[in-house]
């Protein structure tokens, strides 16, 4: 029973106590990112840490330092250090430190984003205004920040399917279709795209994936032979997904000719930009992302190539209405009062554009990265990682023992050690041992493809603090276990 002359919260005992936690917690935090190079790229989770990891819930509070020391003791040494100046698997950016300090302040304010009269929409507001600007759509068109690029491609299929199709797809649904409703990308497009159309009720087979050329671009002619195909079968084609740096290699699709044949065939233009978009900002880069402007809608990833903190996406839309006209639903209970002055005045209601009402105040550390550095900064960030792709691919190709096995890309350079005298099941295993004992010994982090049947090293440089000797030390290093491991 609740004694009702007891008050209880979950505010700290003593804030004195609180505050110097809480200046210990800030100065190992910083710490920790400043001294990312000294660190081991990637130190795996000890077996009785995982044990400890699997402990039941407690009932009873503890000291808040010494849950702090369970974390400094337990989480942090066995983190994705995304921050080292060395990793480059898969496709993560690095996080930068106002970033990560405004996603504390976001925290401490802790607003509800989905819409309501107060400060945290208008900051997206402007945020969204900035990326649109970056892209080149035109203010009327809208937007919106997401969990990532998935979120984001999910969202722009979603007013594809409902805009594009000939019918009232969000009242009757896809059930009502005359025919497959069917998109179109390449075959080295990103699987959340698949995701998305099969959650759309599409199914996979809505996916139309066309062969590429040899630089891994989607083929043209092939591309509008199969719409031509389709139409023929009684499919319903209307989108095309272009990619702005793939994720296996970094290939760019001809966003022009893909607009143009868009135009033709009245298909939806979306871009997965989730790698590449941001480039737009990068002198050396900008030129190859022509035609991205006309596009119907971009996904794009901040948490990538701008380093900002995940999580960090948008989407942007170049028909406000169409996009708002799929998301919105207006219950009793979400009634807005524009003219009243009370909270519901709020008229920037970001709920009306995606699926969550519940949406963090993940603008801020947007807001706040872009507010310090400038997009020229960013821009030169870009543009010295593609140099860096290259000069690693000039490494590769004047070792014998090294080979590339795909085009460089952007920031994206696939490779594998081939001493000879190996089949390619022998090449391939022999490969991925090398790469597991090179994760294994914290000196460089790339991860994985498989390109035309070749298991190869893929090394992605989103990374603003890595350095060029950064990419000798990893080229040492991948020879030495290769010679090793032969």
């Amino acid at each position: 029973m609740i004694d009702r002359d007891s008050y209880e919260t979950l505010d700290p005992e003593n804030w004195d106590d609180m505050r110097q936690l809480a200046h210990r917690m800030v100065d190992d935090a910083l710490d920790y990112i400043e001294s990312a190079r000294e660190r081991p790229v990637w130190t795996p989770v000890p077996d009785q840490v995982a044990t400890d990891l699997t402990t039941p819930a407690p009932v009873g509070a503890s000291n808040p330092a010494e849950v702090y020391d369970e974390f400094l003791e337990k989480i942090m040494p066995y983190n994705l250090h995304t921050n080292h100046p060395r990793f480059w698997a898969w496709y993560m950016g690095s996080g930068n430190v106002t970033g990560a300090l405004a996603d504390f302040l976001a925290a401490v304010l802790n607003p509800n984003v989905g819409g309501i009269s107060h400060v945290a929409p208008l900051v997206e507001q402007q945020v969204i205004g900035w990326i649109k600007d970056m892209m080149s759509f035109p203010e009327s068109s809208s937007g919106l920040l997401t969990s990532g690029a998935s979120m984001a491609n999910f969202t722009a299929l979603t007013v594809a399917r409902n805009t594009r199709c000939g019918y009232d797809v969000r009242r009757d649904g896809v059930r009502a279709a005359p025919g497959l409703l069917t998109v179109y990308a390449s075959t080295e497009i990103h699987s959340c795209n698949q995701k998305a159309i099969e959650t759309l009720g599409l199914g996979s087979d809505g996916l139309r994936q066309v062969r590429v050329n040899e630089d891994y671009t989607i083929d043209l002619e092939a591309l509008e032979q199969q719409i031509v195909a389709d139409r023929a079968a009684g499919m319903v084609p209307f989108c095309v997904i272009a990619t702005a740096g793939t994720i296996n290699t970094g290939a760019i699709d001809d966003m022009s000719a893909i607009a143009d044949l868009c135009a033709r065939e009245n298909l939806w233009f979306h871009v997965d930009g989730a790698i590449g978009a941001v480039a737009v900002l990068a002198e050396n880069v900008r030129d190859q992302l022509a035609g991205m402007e006309r596009a119907d809608s971009i996904a794009l990833d901040l948490h990538k190539w701008m380093h900002i903190p995940f999580e960090a996406g948008c989407v942007v839309v170049r028909d406000s209405s169409a996009h708002r006209d799929s998301f919105a639903l207006v219950p009793e209970y979400l009634q807005r009062d524009e003219d009243g002055g009370g909270l519901a005045s709020g008229s920037v209601w970001f709920s009306d554009y995606g699926l969550q009402l519940t949406r963090q105040f993940r603008a801020l550390k947007v807001w706040m990265s872009i507010k310090e550095h400038g997009l020229a900064r960013f821009g030169r960030m870009i543009a010295r990682n593609v140099d860096q792709a290259h000069y690693l691919g000039r490494l590769v190709e004047q070792a014998p023992e090294l080979e590339l096995t795909g085009p460089i890309g952007l920031d994206i350079v696939c490779f594998r050690y081939n001493p000879g005298g190996f089949d390619t099941e022998a090449l391939n295993r022999l490969n991925r041992n090398l790469l597991n004992k090179l994760q294994q010994g914290g000196v460089a982090a790339p991860s994985y493809t498989t390109l035309n049947g070749a298991y190869c090293l893929r090394v992605a440089i989103s990374n603003h603090r890595s350095r060029f000797e950064d990419f000798d030390l990893m080229v040492e290093e991948v020879i030495g276990l290769g010679q090793k491991l032969t």
